[in-house]
Formats: structure tokens, C-alpha cells, sequence
């Protein structure tokens, strides 16, 4: 992925963004498609770091939040960023890429609706995608009516995965999508953008849990994240099993 560096303080940290490369894309047929006949429960919502926490920068937003219904897909990112930061400074890396995202690629504001670094914490990306669903851009041509969550860090070849982050995308996920979408199964989508893997106005039947790649012509998230993605479907499907006595 294309890196830029932006300092914060004395800190220079690497921002990655949603960038061109060749990479395999797995396409899934359309008769695997799944809906679970009666809704599951839901999960909760999971603990999140705000934007007012993070202290995002509201005056460097260009347009408010749009609302696109209800989340049907989930596509999983990584940021690009060293794997070796302090999790204490994951705010100032969130603030760094927040710039960036806005006055070097020319975005509204930050692209992702939320980040998870590798100690777990779950962070608002995006304004406004808390309480309801808020396109993103973060899987062009598959930014309506999908979740996108990044990890905070770089997850080429053989990087280990931390269980926490793994749970952090897990939490958020299955308290996202959809009641209705089983997150180990598949979904029907169409894509609105010719620079996507897929025409505008092609169907396409994609996990209910993606990696960005799926639609993209990226590495994105970094073939060792990609392979976690069993992990996380498995992790929010626990966490949307009934309790007992509910």
C-alpha cells in the first residue's frame, strides 16, 4: 500500500491508504448466499473511544455524515502503520491519518467508520457512525450499506495477529451488521463504482464478513489479516448466540 508520512509532535507515523495492487480475489457464487430465516440476537454495543475522546479534529470535516440504512457488509482493513507503537498513542495516530485522509487524499473525513488497535480498543473513525450507519470510503463502489473497520498496523505474511485486536473487529462487527445477515455467511451486494473489482451495477455475492481486497485490487488487509477472517465470523457469530435465559 502507498505509505505518507505525517509527524505528530516528534513522532513521524506512516499512513496507509486504499491503494491499486494485484492481488487474488476470491468470488463466491451466488447460490451460497445465506439469510437465517428469523433474525439472531444482536451483540452488544461494544465500549468505543468517541471522536470527542480521540479529540478528532470536527473543523477539518467537509460535509456531514450520510446515512445509507442498514449494514450489510463488513469489509476488514489494516492502516499500514509500524506494528511496534505504544497503544497510548493511538490517538495521535488516529488524529495523523484524519489529516491526511481529508487534505492529502481529498475525502469528507476520515474513511473508516471505526479502528481497532492491536490492544483491542475500538475507535469511531468516521462522524456520525455510531448510532446509525454512515457510508464510508473505504471499499469503493461498496461503501453503502457496509461497516468498515481497520486495524491500526500492517499485516503482511507471516505477522502474528493479535487475539485482541481479532476480538476488537469481532465486538464491533457483529454489534454492526445487520440482525438478519449471518456473519458466516454470504451477501448479495451491487456495485456502485467502475474502479471497483466489479462493473457499476454488477451483482456480486460476497462473505458477510470481507476483506478489502474482495472488491479492490489491494493487498489490503495484509495476507496474515485476510486469513484471521475465519476467526472473526466465528467470533461474532458467538457473540450473537442467545444468552441463557434470554
Amino acid at each position: 500500500m502507498w505509505l505518507r508520512r505525517t509527524v505528530v509532535g516528534a513522532m513521524a507515523v506512516p499512513l496507509a491508504f486504499l491503494v491499486l495492487r494485484d492481488a487474488p480475489v476470491r468470488l463466491v457464487a451466488p447460490e451460497r448466499t445465506t439469510a437465517k430465516p428469523a433474525a439472531p440476537a444482536g451483540a452488544p454495543r461494544p465500549a468505543i473511544v468517541t471522536r470527542a475522546q480521540w479529540h478528532a479534529d470536527e473543523d477539518l470535516v467537509k460535509e456531514h455524515a450520510v446515512y445509507t440504512g442498514s449494514v450489510k457488509a463488513v469489509f476488514v482493513h489494516h492502516t499500514g502503520h509500524p506494528n511496534g507503537y505504544d497503544c497510548a498513542d493511538a490517538p495521535a495516530m488516529l488524529r495523523a491519518m484524519e489529516e491526511a485522509h481529508v487534505r492529502g487524499e481529498g475525502w469528507d473525513d476520515i474513511g473508516y467508520n471505526f479502528v481497532v488497535d492491536r490492544c483491542g480498543t475500538i475507535y469511531e473513525g468516521r462522524a456520525g457512525g455510531v448510532g446509525r450507519s454512515v457510508r464510508g470510503a473505504h471499499a469503493t463502489g461498496f461503501n453503502a450499506h457496509s461497516v468498515g473497520i481497520a486495524a491500526l498496523g500492517t499485516f503482511g505474511p507471516g505477522v502474528p495477529v493479535p487475539k485482541a485486536l481479532i476480538e476488537g473487529i469481532a465486538k464491533v462487527g457483529a454489534w454492526k451488521l445487520s440482525r438478519s445477515i449471518d456473519p458466516q455467511g454470504h451477501v448479495r451486494m451491487v456495485s456502485t463504482n467502475d474502479d471497483s473489482l466489479y462493473d457499476r451495477g454488477e451483482e456480486v455475492y460476497l462473505h458477510a464478513v470481507s476483506g478489502h481486497r474482495d472488491t479492490y485490487r489491494t493487498d489490503c488487509p495484509g495476507e496474515a489479516l485476510y486469513g484471521q477472517l475465519p476467526a472473526v465470523r466465528a467470533e461474532m457469530a458467538r457473540l450473537r448466540e442467545p444468552k441463557p435465559g434470554s
